[in-house]
């Protein structure tokens, strides 16, 4: 029996989020148990987003029918987001994470079919909240409408636990990706086979930790970022007594000892992290690592931290061609994520 083509054995690859999209991926928040109380709370600051977004490509909206596209409309209404920018897909979800069930686009410019998806397995977070049946099949009604081909790796991998440069590299956490709860009967290596293949790398860097908080056990999108092809940010905890000190501690030693394919080491940029932010006795896992890499801007979730500038101009000095953007995530954050894990990217091809 002959193995059919990975899209890496096709040319395929799936892009940095720093290179051009024609549009952003979202599915409209509407599951009320992810803002437990406050989901009314999380929309001004959703449609500020959104409306960033339209500046430099389209926003493509999962809902599940009519009644949330109105209801959506409404609220981008209110922030006066231009519509003509804006396309609403009847593509039922259970939660709003789109950058973890979205799809993954891959690219071959030389192809005669040019772009790719890979609908990887979905599970929330290891069966964290179920039920995660709608979500687990996004990406395949993406291809069906655009008449796409969709690829079925048959693991499970979330986009928020994987960060690209666009020349052959990808960075992860084992706290992720090696977590039993995910592909219990793979390996190290093997995970690394899947990567490769499905995503059209030729290299995979891990660092071990995530952060405090963060329910999706440790995603490499909260800590360590590429703002381009060789450096990138990552956030570090100033308070020694911090329990999230010593982890970036130790993910910063790692990637100073990580050389890319050219030989090259990392260059760095450290990032701080927001003050610590309890809600209902639980510690919420915020950072300035969340962005969103747009067309136009960088979308950055603020904290109302005294951080929240000394972030933002850090996060500007990395990109020079875009204007970084900080919107309020007070309350998005009590949904465990923030910008970068609500978006998913489609590259321009």
């Amino acid at each position: 029996m002959t193995v059919p083509p990975t899209p890496r054995d096709l040319g395929y690859h799936f892009p940095a989020e720093f290179a051009p999209h024609i549009a952003t991926w979202l599915s409209w928040p509407h599951k009320e148990a992810s803002w437990p109380g406050k989901i009314h709370t999380i929309y001004p600051s959703y449609a500020k987003f959104i409306k960033e977004l339209t500046k430099g490509e389209l926003v493509r909206i999962n809902v599940a029918d009519e009644a949330m596209r109105s209801f959506a409309i409404g609220h981008l209404q209110v922030e006066e987001v231009n519509l003509s920018k804006v396309e609403f897909f009847f593509h039922p979800t259970n939660d709003a994470w789109c950058r973890d069930h979205g799809p993954a686009f891959l690219i071959n410019p030389a192809a005669e079919i040019k772009k790719v998806i890979v609908d990887w397995g979905y599970n929330a977070w290891g069966n964290k909240y179920p039920p995660f049946d709608l979500d687990d099949v996004v990406p395949t009604l993406i291809g069906k409408h655009f008449n796409i081909p969709v690829y079925h790796p048959g693991i499970v991998m979330e986009g928020g636990s994987v960060e690209f440069n666009g020349k052959g590299t990808v960075m992860t956490s084992t706290a992720c990706l090696l977590n039993p709860n995910r592909n219990p009967h793979l390996i190290q290596q093997e995970i690394e086979e899947y990567l490769c293949n499905y995503y059209g790398m030729e290299q995979v860097l891990w660092v071990d930790e995530g952060i405090v908080g963060d329910d999706t056990d440790g995603h490499i999108d909260d800590t360590v970022r590429f703002v381009n092809e060789d450096t990138v940010i990552t956030v570090i905890e100033e308070d020694k007594n911090d329990e999230n000190y010593e982890l970036l501690q130790h993910n910063l030693r790692q990637l100073k000892e990580m050389r890319l394919l050219s030989g090259k080491q990392l260059n760095i940029v450290e990032l701080p992290m927001p003050e610590e932010l309890i809600y209902e006795e639980q510690r919420l896992p915020c950072s300035y690592a969340n962005f969103y890499i747009a067309n136009r801007s960088v979308i950055v979730p603020t904290f109302r931290s005294d951080r929240d500038d000394k972030a933002l101009r850090i996060i500007q000095d990395c990109f020079p061609t875009r204007e970084v953007v900080g919107i309020d995530s007070t309350d998005i954050i009590w949904g465990l994520g923030s910008f970068h894990c609500l978006s998913q990217q489609e590259p321009l091809v």
